[in-house]
Formats: C-alpha cells, sequence, structure tokens
C-alpha cells in the first residue's frame, strides 16, 4: 500500500486516508445528477448557446443510480465524508429523493448535502429530508425582482425561490446557505439589501467572486468584486468580526455579526485562491472525475463501470487519480492568462459549483 494511503486510526477500520501529491486528502465528492438546468444564467448556461436546440445529456449517457452509488461507496471508504448533489439543477430529476436514500445509507458520510436554485424545492423539502438528506445551499444571486431575473436568464420566480428556502427551513436542510456570485456592474449594489433581508434568519450568505468557470461566461477580471472590497463595504453598515474554520479545508472565510444577527462566508477563488486545502472531487453526470472545477479534463469511470469494474478495480482507479493529483489552478492563474481563457476547462453547468 502506497504510503500516502493509510488507514485512519480516528475512523473505521476500512477507511483509509488517502493523499494527493500536494498531501491534501480526499474528504468531499460534488455529484452532477444532469447536466440540465430550468435558468440560463449568463455566467454559467447563457441562453444564446443553450438554446431549445441544445443536445444535453441522455438518459443512457448518465450515470444510474445504482452506477453512482457504487462510485460513492468506494469513495467513502478511501476518506469521503461529505457528499453533495449538484447539476445542472438536481431537481429536475423527479426521482432524486430515491438517490438521497441510498447515499443516506452509506456508512462514512455524515454531511449530504444538496445545491440548487430552489424554484422547485418547496414541493420537494420535506421528501429529501425524510429520506436523508441534511441540508441545502441555494444559489441566489440577488433579491432585485429586475436583476434576478436578468441573472436567471429571464427564467427565475423570485417567490418560488423564496418559498423553496422557507419549505426546506420547516423541513429540518438546515443550516441554509445563500450563494451569491458577484458581478461588478451586475448585482453588486444589491448585495447590501440581500445581507439585510436575510440577517437574523438563519441562513449563512456567501458571497463569491466571480470565476473563469469554463469557457462561456465572457469573464474579465474587471467584473470581479475582490471580498475584501465587499468587507469593507458591508463594515460601513455593520460590525463584523472574524470566525474559526469549522474544518480544515473549508474554503469559505467566516465572518458574524457583532450582535449576533448571523454568519457570512466570503469565498474569494481569484482574489485568495484556497487550492492548498482543496479536498474535493466532482463526478459529472456522464460519469467523468475531475479533480478540480478548472479541470480540463478528467477520467472517464462510466466505461469502467459498464465493463462490470468490481469494488476493488474501482478502489484503484479512484485512489490513483487522487494520488496524482497536483490541480492549484488558481493558485497559478495569471490575469493575462484568464482574460484569455487560454486554458480549456470544464463548464460549470457539468459538475456543479
Amino acid at each position: 500500500m502506497s504510503s500516502d494511503l493509510i488507514p485512519d486510526d480516528d475512523s473505521a477500520a476500512n477507511v483509509a486516508v488517502m493523499r494527493d501529491a500536494l498531501r491534501r486528502p480526499l474528504h468531499d465528492l460534488r455529484i452532477s445528477v444532469l447536466d440540465q438546468c430550468n435558468f440560463r444564467c449568463p455566467y454559467c448556461m447563457p441562453e444564446d448557446e443553450f438554446h431549445a436546440d441544445y443536445e444535453f445529456l441522455r438518459k443512457q449517457q448518465r450515470l444510474s443510480y445504482n452506477e453512482v452509488l457504487k462510485i460513492a461507496r468506494v469513495a467513502a471508504r478511501l476518506g469521503v465524508s461529505k457528499m453533495r448533489l449538484t447539476g445542472g439543477e438536481p431537481l429536475l430529476d423527479k426521482h432524486l429523493s430515491t438517490l438521497v436514500t441510498g447515499l443516506a445509507e452509506i456508512p462514512g458520510v455524515d454531511d449530504l448535502a444538496l445545491t440548487t436554485n430552489a424554484m422547485l424545492l418547496a414541493p420537494v423539502a420535506q421528501q429529501l429530508a425524510d429520506a436523508g438528506l441534511h441540508r441545502v445551499t441555494v444559489s441566489l444571486d440577488s433579491l432585485d425582482e429586475d436583476v434576478f431575473r436578468r441573472m436567471s436568464g429571464g427564467r427565475g420566480n423570485l417567490a418560488q425561490v423564496l418559498e423553496g428556502l422557507d419549505a426546506a427551513q420547516e423541513a429540518g436542510l438546515t443550516p441554509i446557505k445563500i450563494n451569491v456570485v458577484v458581478q461588478r456592474g451586475v448585482n453588486d449594489h444589491t448585495v447590501l439589501d440581500l445581507l439585510e433581508h436575510f440577517r437574523g434568519s438563519g441562513h449563512i450568505v456567501r458571497l463569491i467572486e466571480f470565476m473563469d468557470v469554463g469557457n462561456r461566461n465572457g469573464w474579465r477580471l474587471d467584473q470581479v468584486v475582490p471580498s475584501r472590497q465587499l468587507l469593507d463595504l458591508m463594515r460601513t453598515r455593520w460590525q463584523l468580526r472574524r470566525m474559526d474554520q469549522n474544518y480544515p479545508g473549508e474554503v469559505a472565510r467566516r465572518y458574524e455579526y457583532v450582535d449576533g444577527q448571523g454568519e457570512i462566508g466570503f469565498i474569494s477563488s481569484v482574489t485568495e485562491p484556497f487550492c492548498g486545502s482543496c479536498s474535493r472531487a466532482r463526478l459529472s453526470a456522464d460519469g467523468m472525475l475531475y479533480t478540480c472545477l478548472f479541470a480540463n479534463q478528467g477520467t472517464d469511470l462510466r466505461e469502467s463501470l459498464r465493463n462490470d469494474a468490481d469494488d476493488e478495480e474501482l478502489t484503484n482507479i479512484l485512489s490513483q487519480i487522487w494520488l496524482q493529483r497536483a490541480d492549484r489552478y488558481s493558485e497559478l492563474r495569471r490575469p493575462e492568462m484568464a482574460e484569455a481563457h487560454v486554458l480549456r476547462k470544464v463548464e460549470m453547468y457539468r459538475i456543479g459549483g
């Protein structure tokens, strides 16, 4: 057994701690259920490219639930304790609770979450909670009706999203995190109002720097609002203090309102990269495993699964992928490279955020 794949004395006997080439453990698995979405956010799935005739993955091209669960069980034995369902929009899958039930039964998975735009959440929140889902993260870029509509590609209904948040709260899918991608000149002027709305609600708002994910969002460095600038703006209205990390490798820098009205997080991949503590692997709906949000290639697990790979073979494949991993795109990002989008990267709608 490799010296980088060793038993973890603090966990079950069949779980190994596996570290990549930069000594980062594998703790998180993001699972994209499907590549379709009911929004057309310009920074992710612009309408002019993802139009009515766009060909998304067909059902037979996507992993089945059994195939996802097989990979997830192997990943858990290799140290994954956090799993998150993403998309596209995962709630477009009408049978998602069945997959949630299977994932919730995997030994060692102590955090099972879902990222959604929440448009379809209200009717199924309790069902997902009953199936074993722990919490949800909601992508919500503005509470200004016009800005929200524009940033969802004209497809979002803000009232339905807020109903979804309320339903998730009632179902106990907490703490709810609200992800806000901040773009200069687009929604940055609405951030303080959004924060004011959710102060005291128990929801954790996380402000995310606009990132150069994929190749289709027209990313430019001058569209990024640095987290430190947002923090300075917030301090003109509220007193804030820094909080400790919840766990090693947490990507958000945490702050809390001094008056006890809640928590805010900053995800600063552009101005303050956190590659050095990244513990995430991402599984696309068609079975490609990616070791970085900005990866330009992945490893095809679907072919191995459909050639009847057993657990031992899958364990070896996943182990070798992670042991050789040396990704640190954000730390190596150069403005002139990112501006030109020289590197071809996987699109965000295929692997979630």
